[in-house]
């Protein structure tokens, strides 16, 4: 559900048909889709991807930027760099703006309320008083430009960063359907505990996915743009259930918003009420933490971000780079040839003991049968840690998280 595919632009990653064709006229539909920002929140767990990919001090990181909370989280492991591009230039610069952010605003306040509230006056009055002075050039005209209705970009940290993005408006979406069937969904943040949160998604969420307009909804290849799925990932996302999306959708939610605690999972907040808890004191990605402020302000410059393949990017290595890739689940979308050309670079560019990190629509691994022998065989799979992490990624909307470690 992410940039960051083989080619020179989004429409290399996804177009797979004529334009002619029905199929090829869905690509297209979706490519106009996620031209816009898509992810104001990453959908990845970032600890379990640091803890998979044995991140410490001294590393070099590669990975796709999305919504950056992967990036922000990675610098509290001490690496010595982390490398992002994305396809998507809304996403390389809200991240740009988050990292400036960090280095420029005197507290951890402020940044909370950029990114931690994300909505309001406070919100918008620290874009405009403490960081809007010190943009130029291309990064001032991009947060000044206008939408349709006459908005600065900008505001959307006033009108609520979560709530906007293609996620964002999909997940709001979501929820006034949900009351049209009889369900609030926020109401479910009122749960105590996991056998409350059981109990409430079995007597008001599961009986949504038994009614006729979520199944016909869900039926839909459109219907799921929303959530960042083309229509190539759809049909791996459809195998998990044997061809019954509403099924696979229903057990995902499940797992989101029954096997881990409210209390220790932001991504069961966002999926309920498009923020964060209020204050420091709930679930929180870890670089909004207060406590983790000064190493995130202090590492900040270890980070960049840019608008490229990472077949493109990995393309300018000249020789070993990285000991962490995180290629998010960007896999889905390519074809072998891209599979190939990717895992090429990626087996150029490795440094000894290097880890791979990357997440799949469904369980397996998409890799054997696909990328060559002679490449693949460079790496072994990680399948007793790829389950467990599978297991823990409180993102919970993926089948798989898979680990490989390079050989050499």
């Amino acid at each position: 559900m992410k940039d960051g595919g083989a080619g020179s632009g989004l429409g290399a990653a996804v177009h797979r048909a004529p334009a002619a064709t029905g199929a090829g006229l869905l690509e297209r539909v979706f490519t106009a889709a996620f031209s816009g920002l898509v992810y104001p929140q990453i959908w990845e767990d970032p600890e379990v991807d640091a803890e998979g990919l044995a991140l410490g001090p001294g590393k070099r990181v590669f990975c796709i930027g999305s919504g950056g909370c992967n990036v922000m989280h990675y610098l509290l492991t001490d690496p010595e760099a982390v490398v992002a591009v994305d396809l998507n230039r809304h996403h390389v610069k809200l991240l740009e703006l988050k990292l400036t952010a960090a280095k420029r605003l005197p507290t951890h306040a402020l940044f909370f309320a950029l990114f931690g509230e994300g909505e309001g006056d406070r919100a918008l009055s620290v874009y405009y008083r403490h960081l809007r002075p010190g943009l130029r050039g291309a990064d001032r005209a991009y947060w000044e430009a206008r939408d349709w209705r006459g908005r600065r970009r900008a505001t959307i940290f006033g009108r609520g960063l979560y709530r906007q993005g293609l996620l964002g408006k999909f997940i709001g979406t979501g929820h006034v359907l949900a009351r049209r069937l009889g369900a609030d969904l926020e109401s479910f943040l009122e749960a105590t505990s996991l056998e409350e949160q059981r109990e409430r998604f079995d007597r008001d969420i599961a009986p949504l996915f038994e009614t006729g307009m979520v199944q016909a909804l869900s039926s839909r290849k459109a219907t799921l743009f929303g959530l960042g799925i083309p229509p190539a990932q759809y049909e791996s996302l459809a195998r998990a259930g044997n061809g019954d999306m509403t099924a696979v959708l229903k057990a995902r939610l499940r797992k989101l918003l029954c096997d881990f605690p409210l209390s220790e999972n932001w991504f069961a907040w966002q999926a309920l009420a498009r923020r964060y808890p209020p204050g420091d004191g709930g679930p929180l990605p870890p670089y909004l933490r207060r406590a983790n402020w000064e190493t995130v302000k202090d590492r900040a410059g270890r980070a960049t971000i840019e608008r490229a393949s990472m077949t493109d990017r990995l393309a300018r290595e000249e020789g070993p780079a990285f000991d962490a890739y995180v290629l998010l689940d960007a896999q889905d979308w390519m074809t072998d040839g891209q599979l190939n050309a990717l895992w090429d670079q990626i087996g150029r560019t490795a440094r000894p003991g290097a880890r791979v990190l990357f997440r799949t629509a469904d369980a397996p691994s998409l890799l054997p049968g696909r990328v060559r022998e002679e490449t693949l065989s460079r790496f072994a799979y990680l399948r007793d840690l790829s389950d467990d992490l599978t297991r823990r990624d409180r993102s919970a909307i993926y089948g798989g998280v898979h680990v490989y470690a390079f050989e050499g």
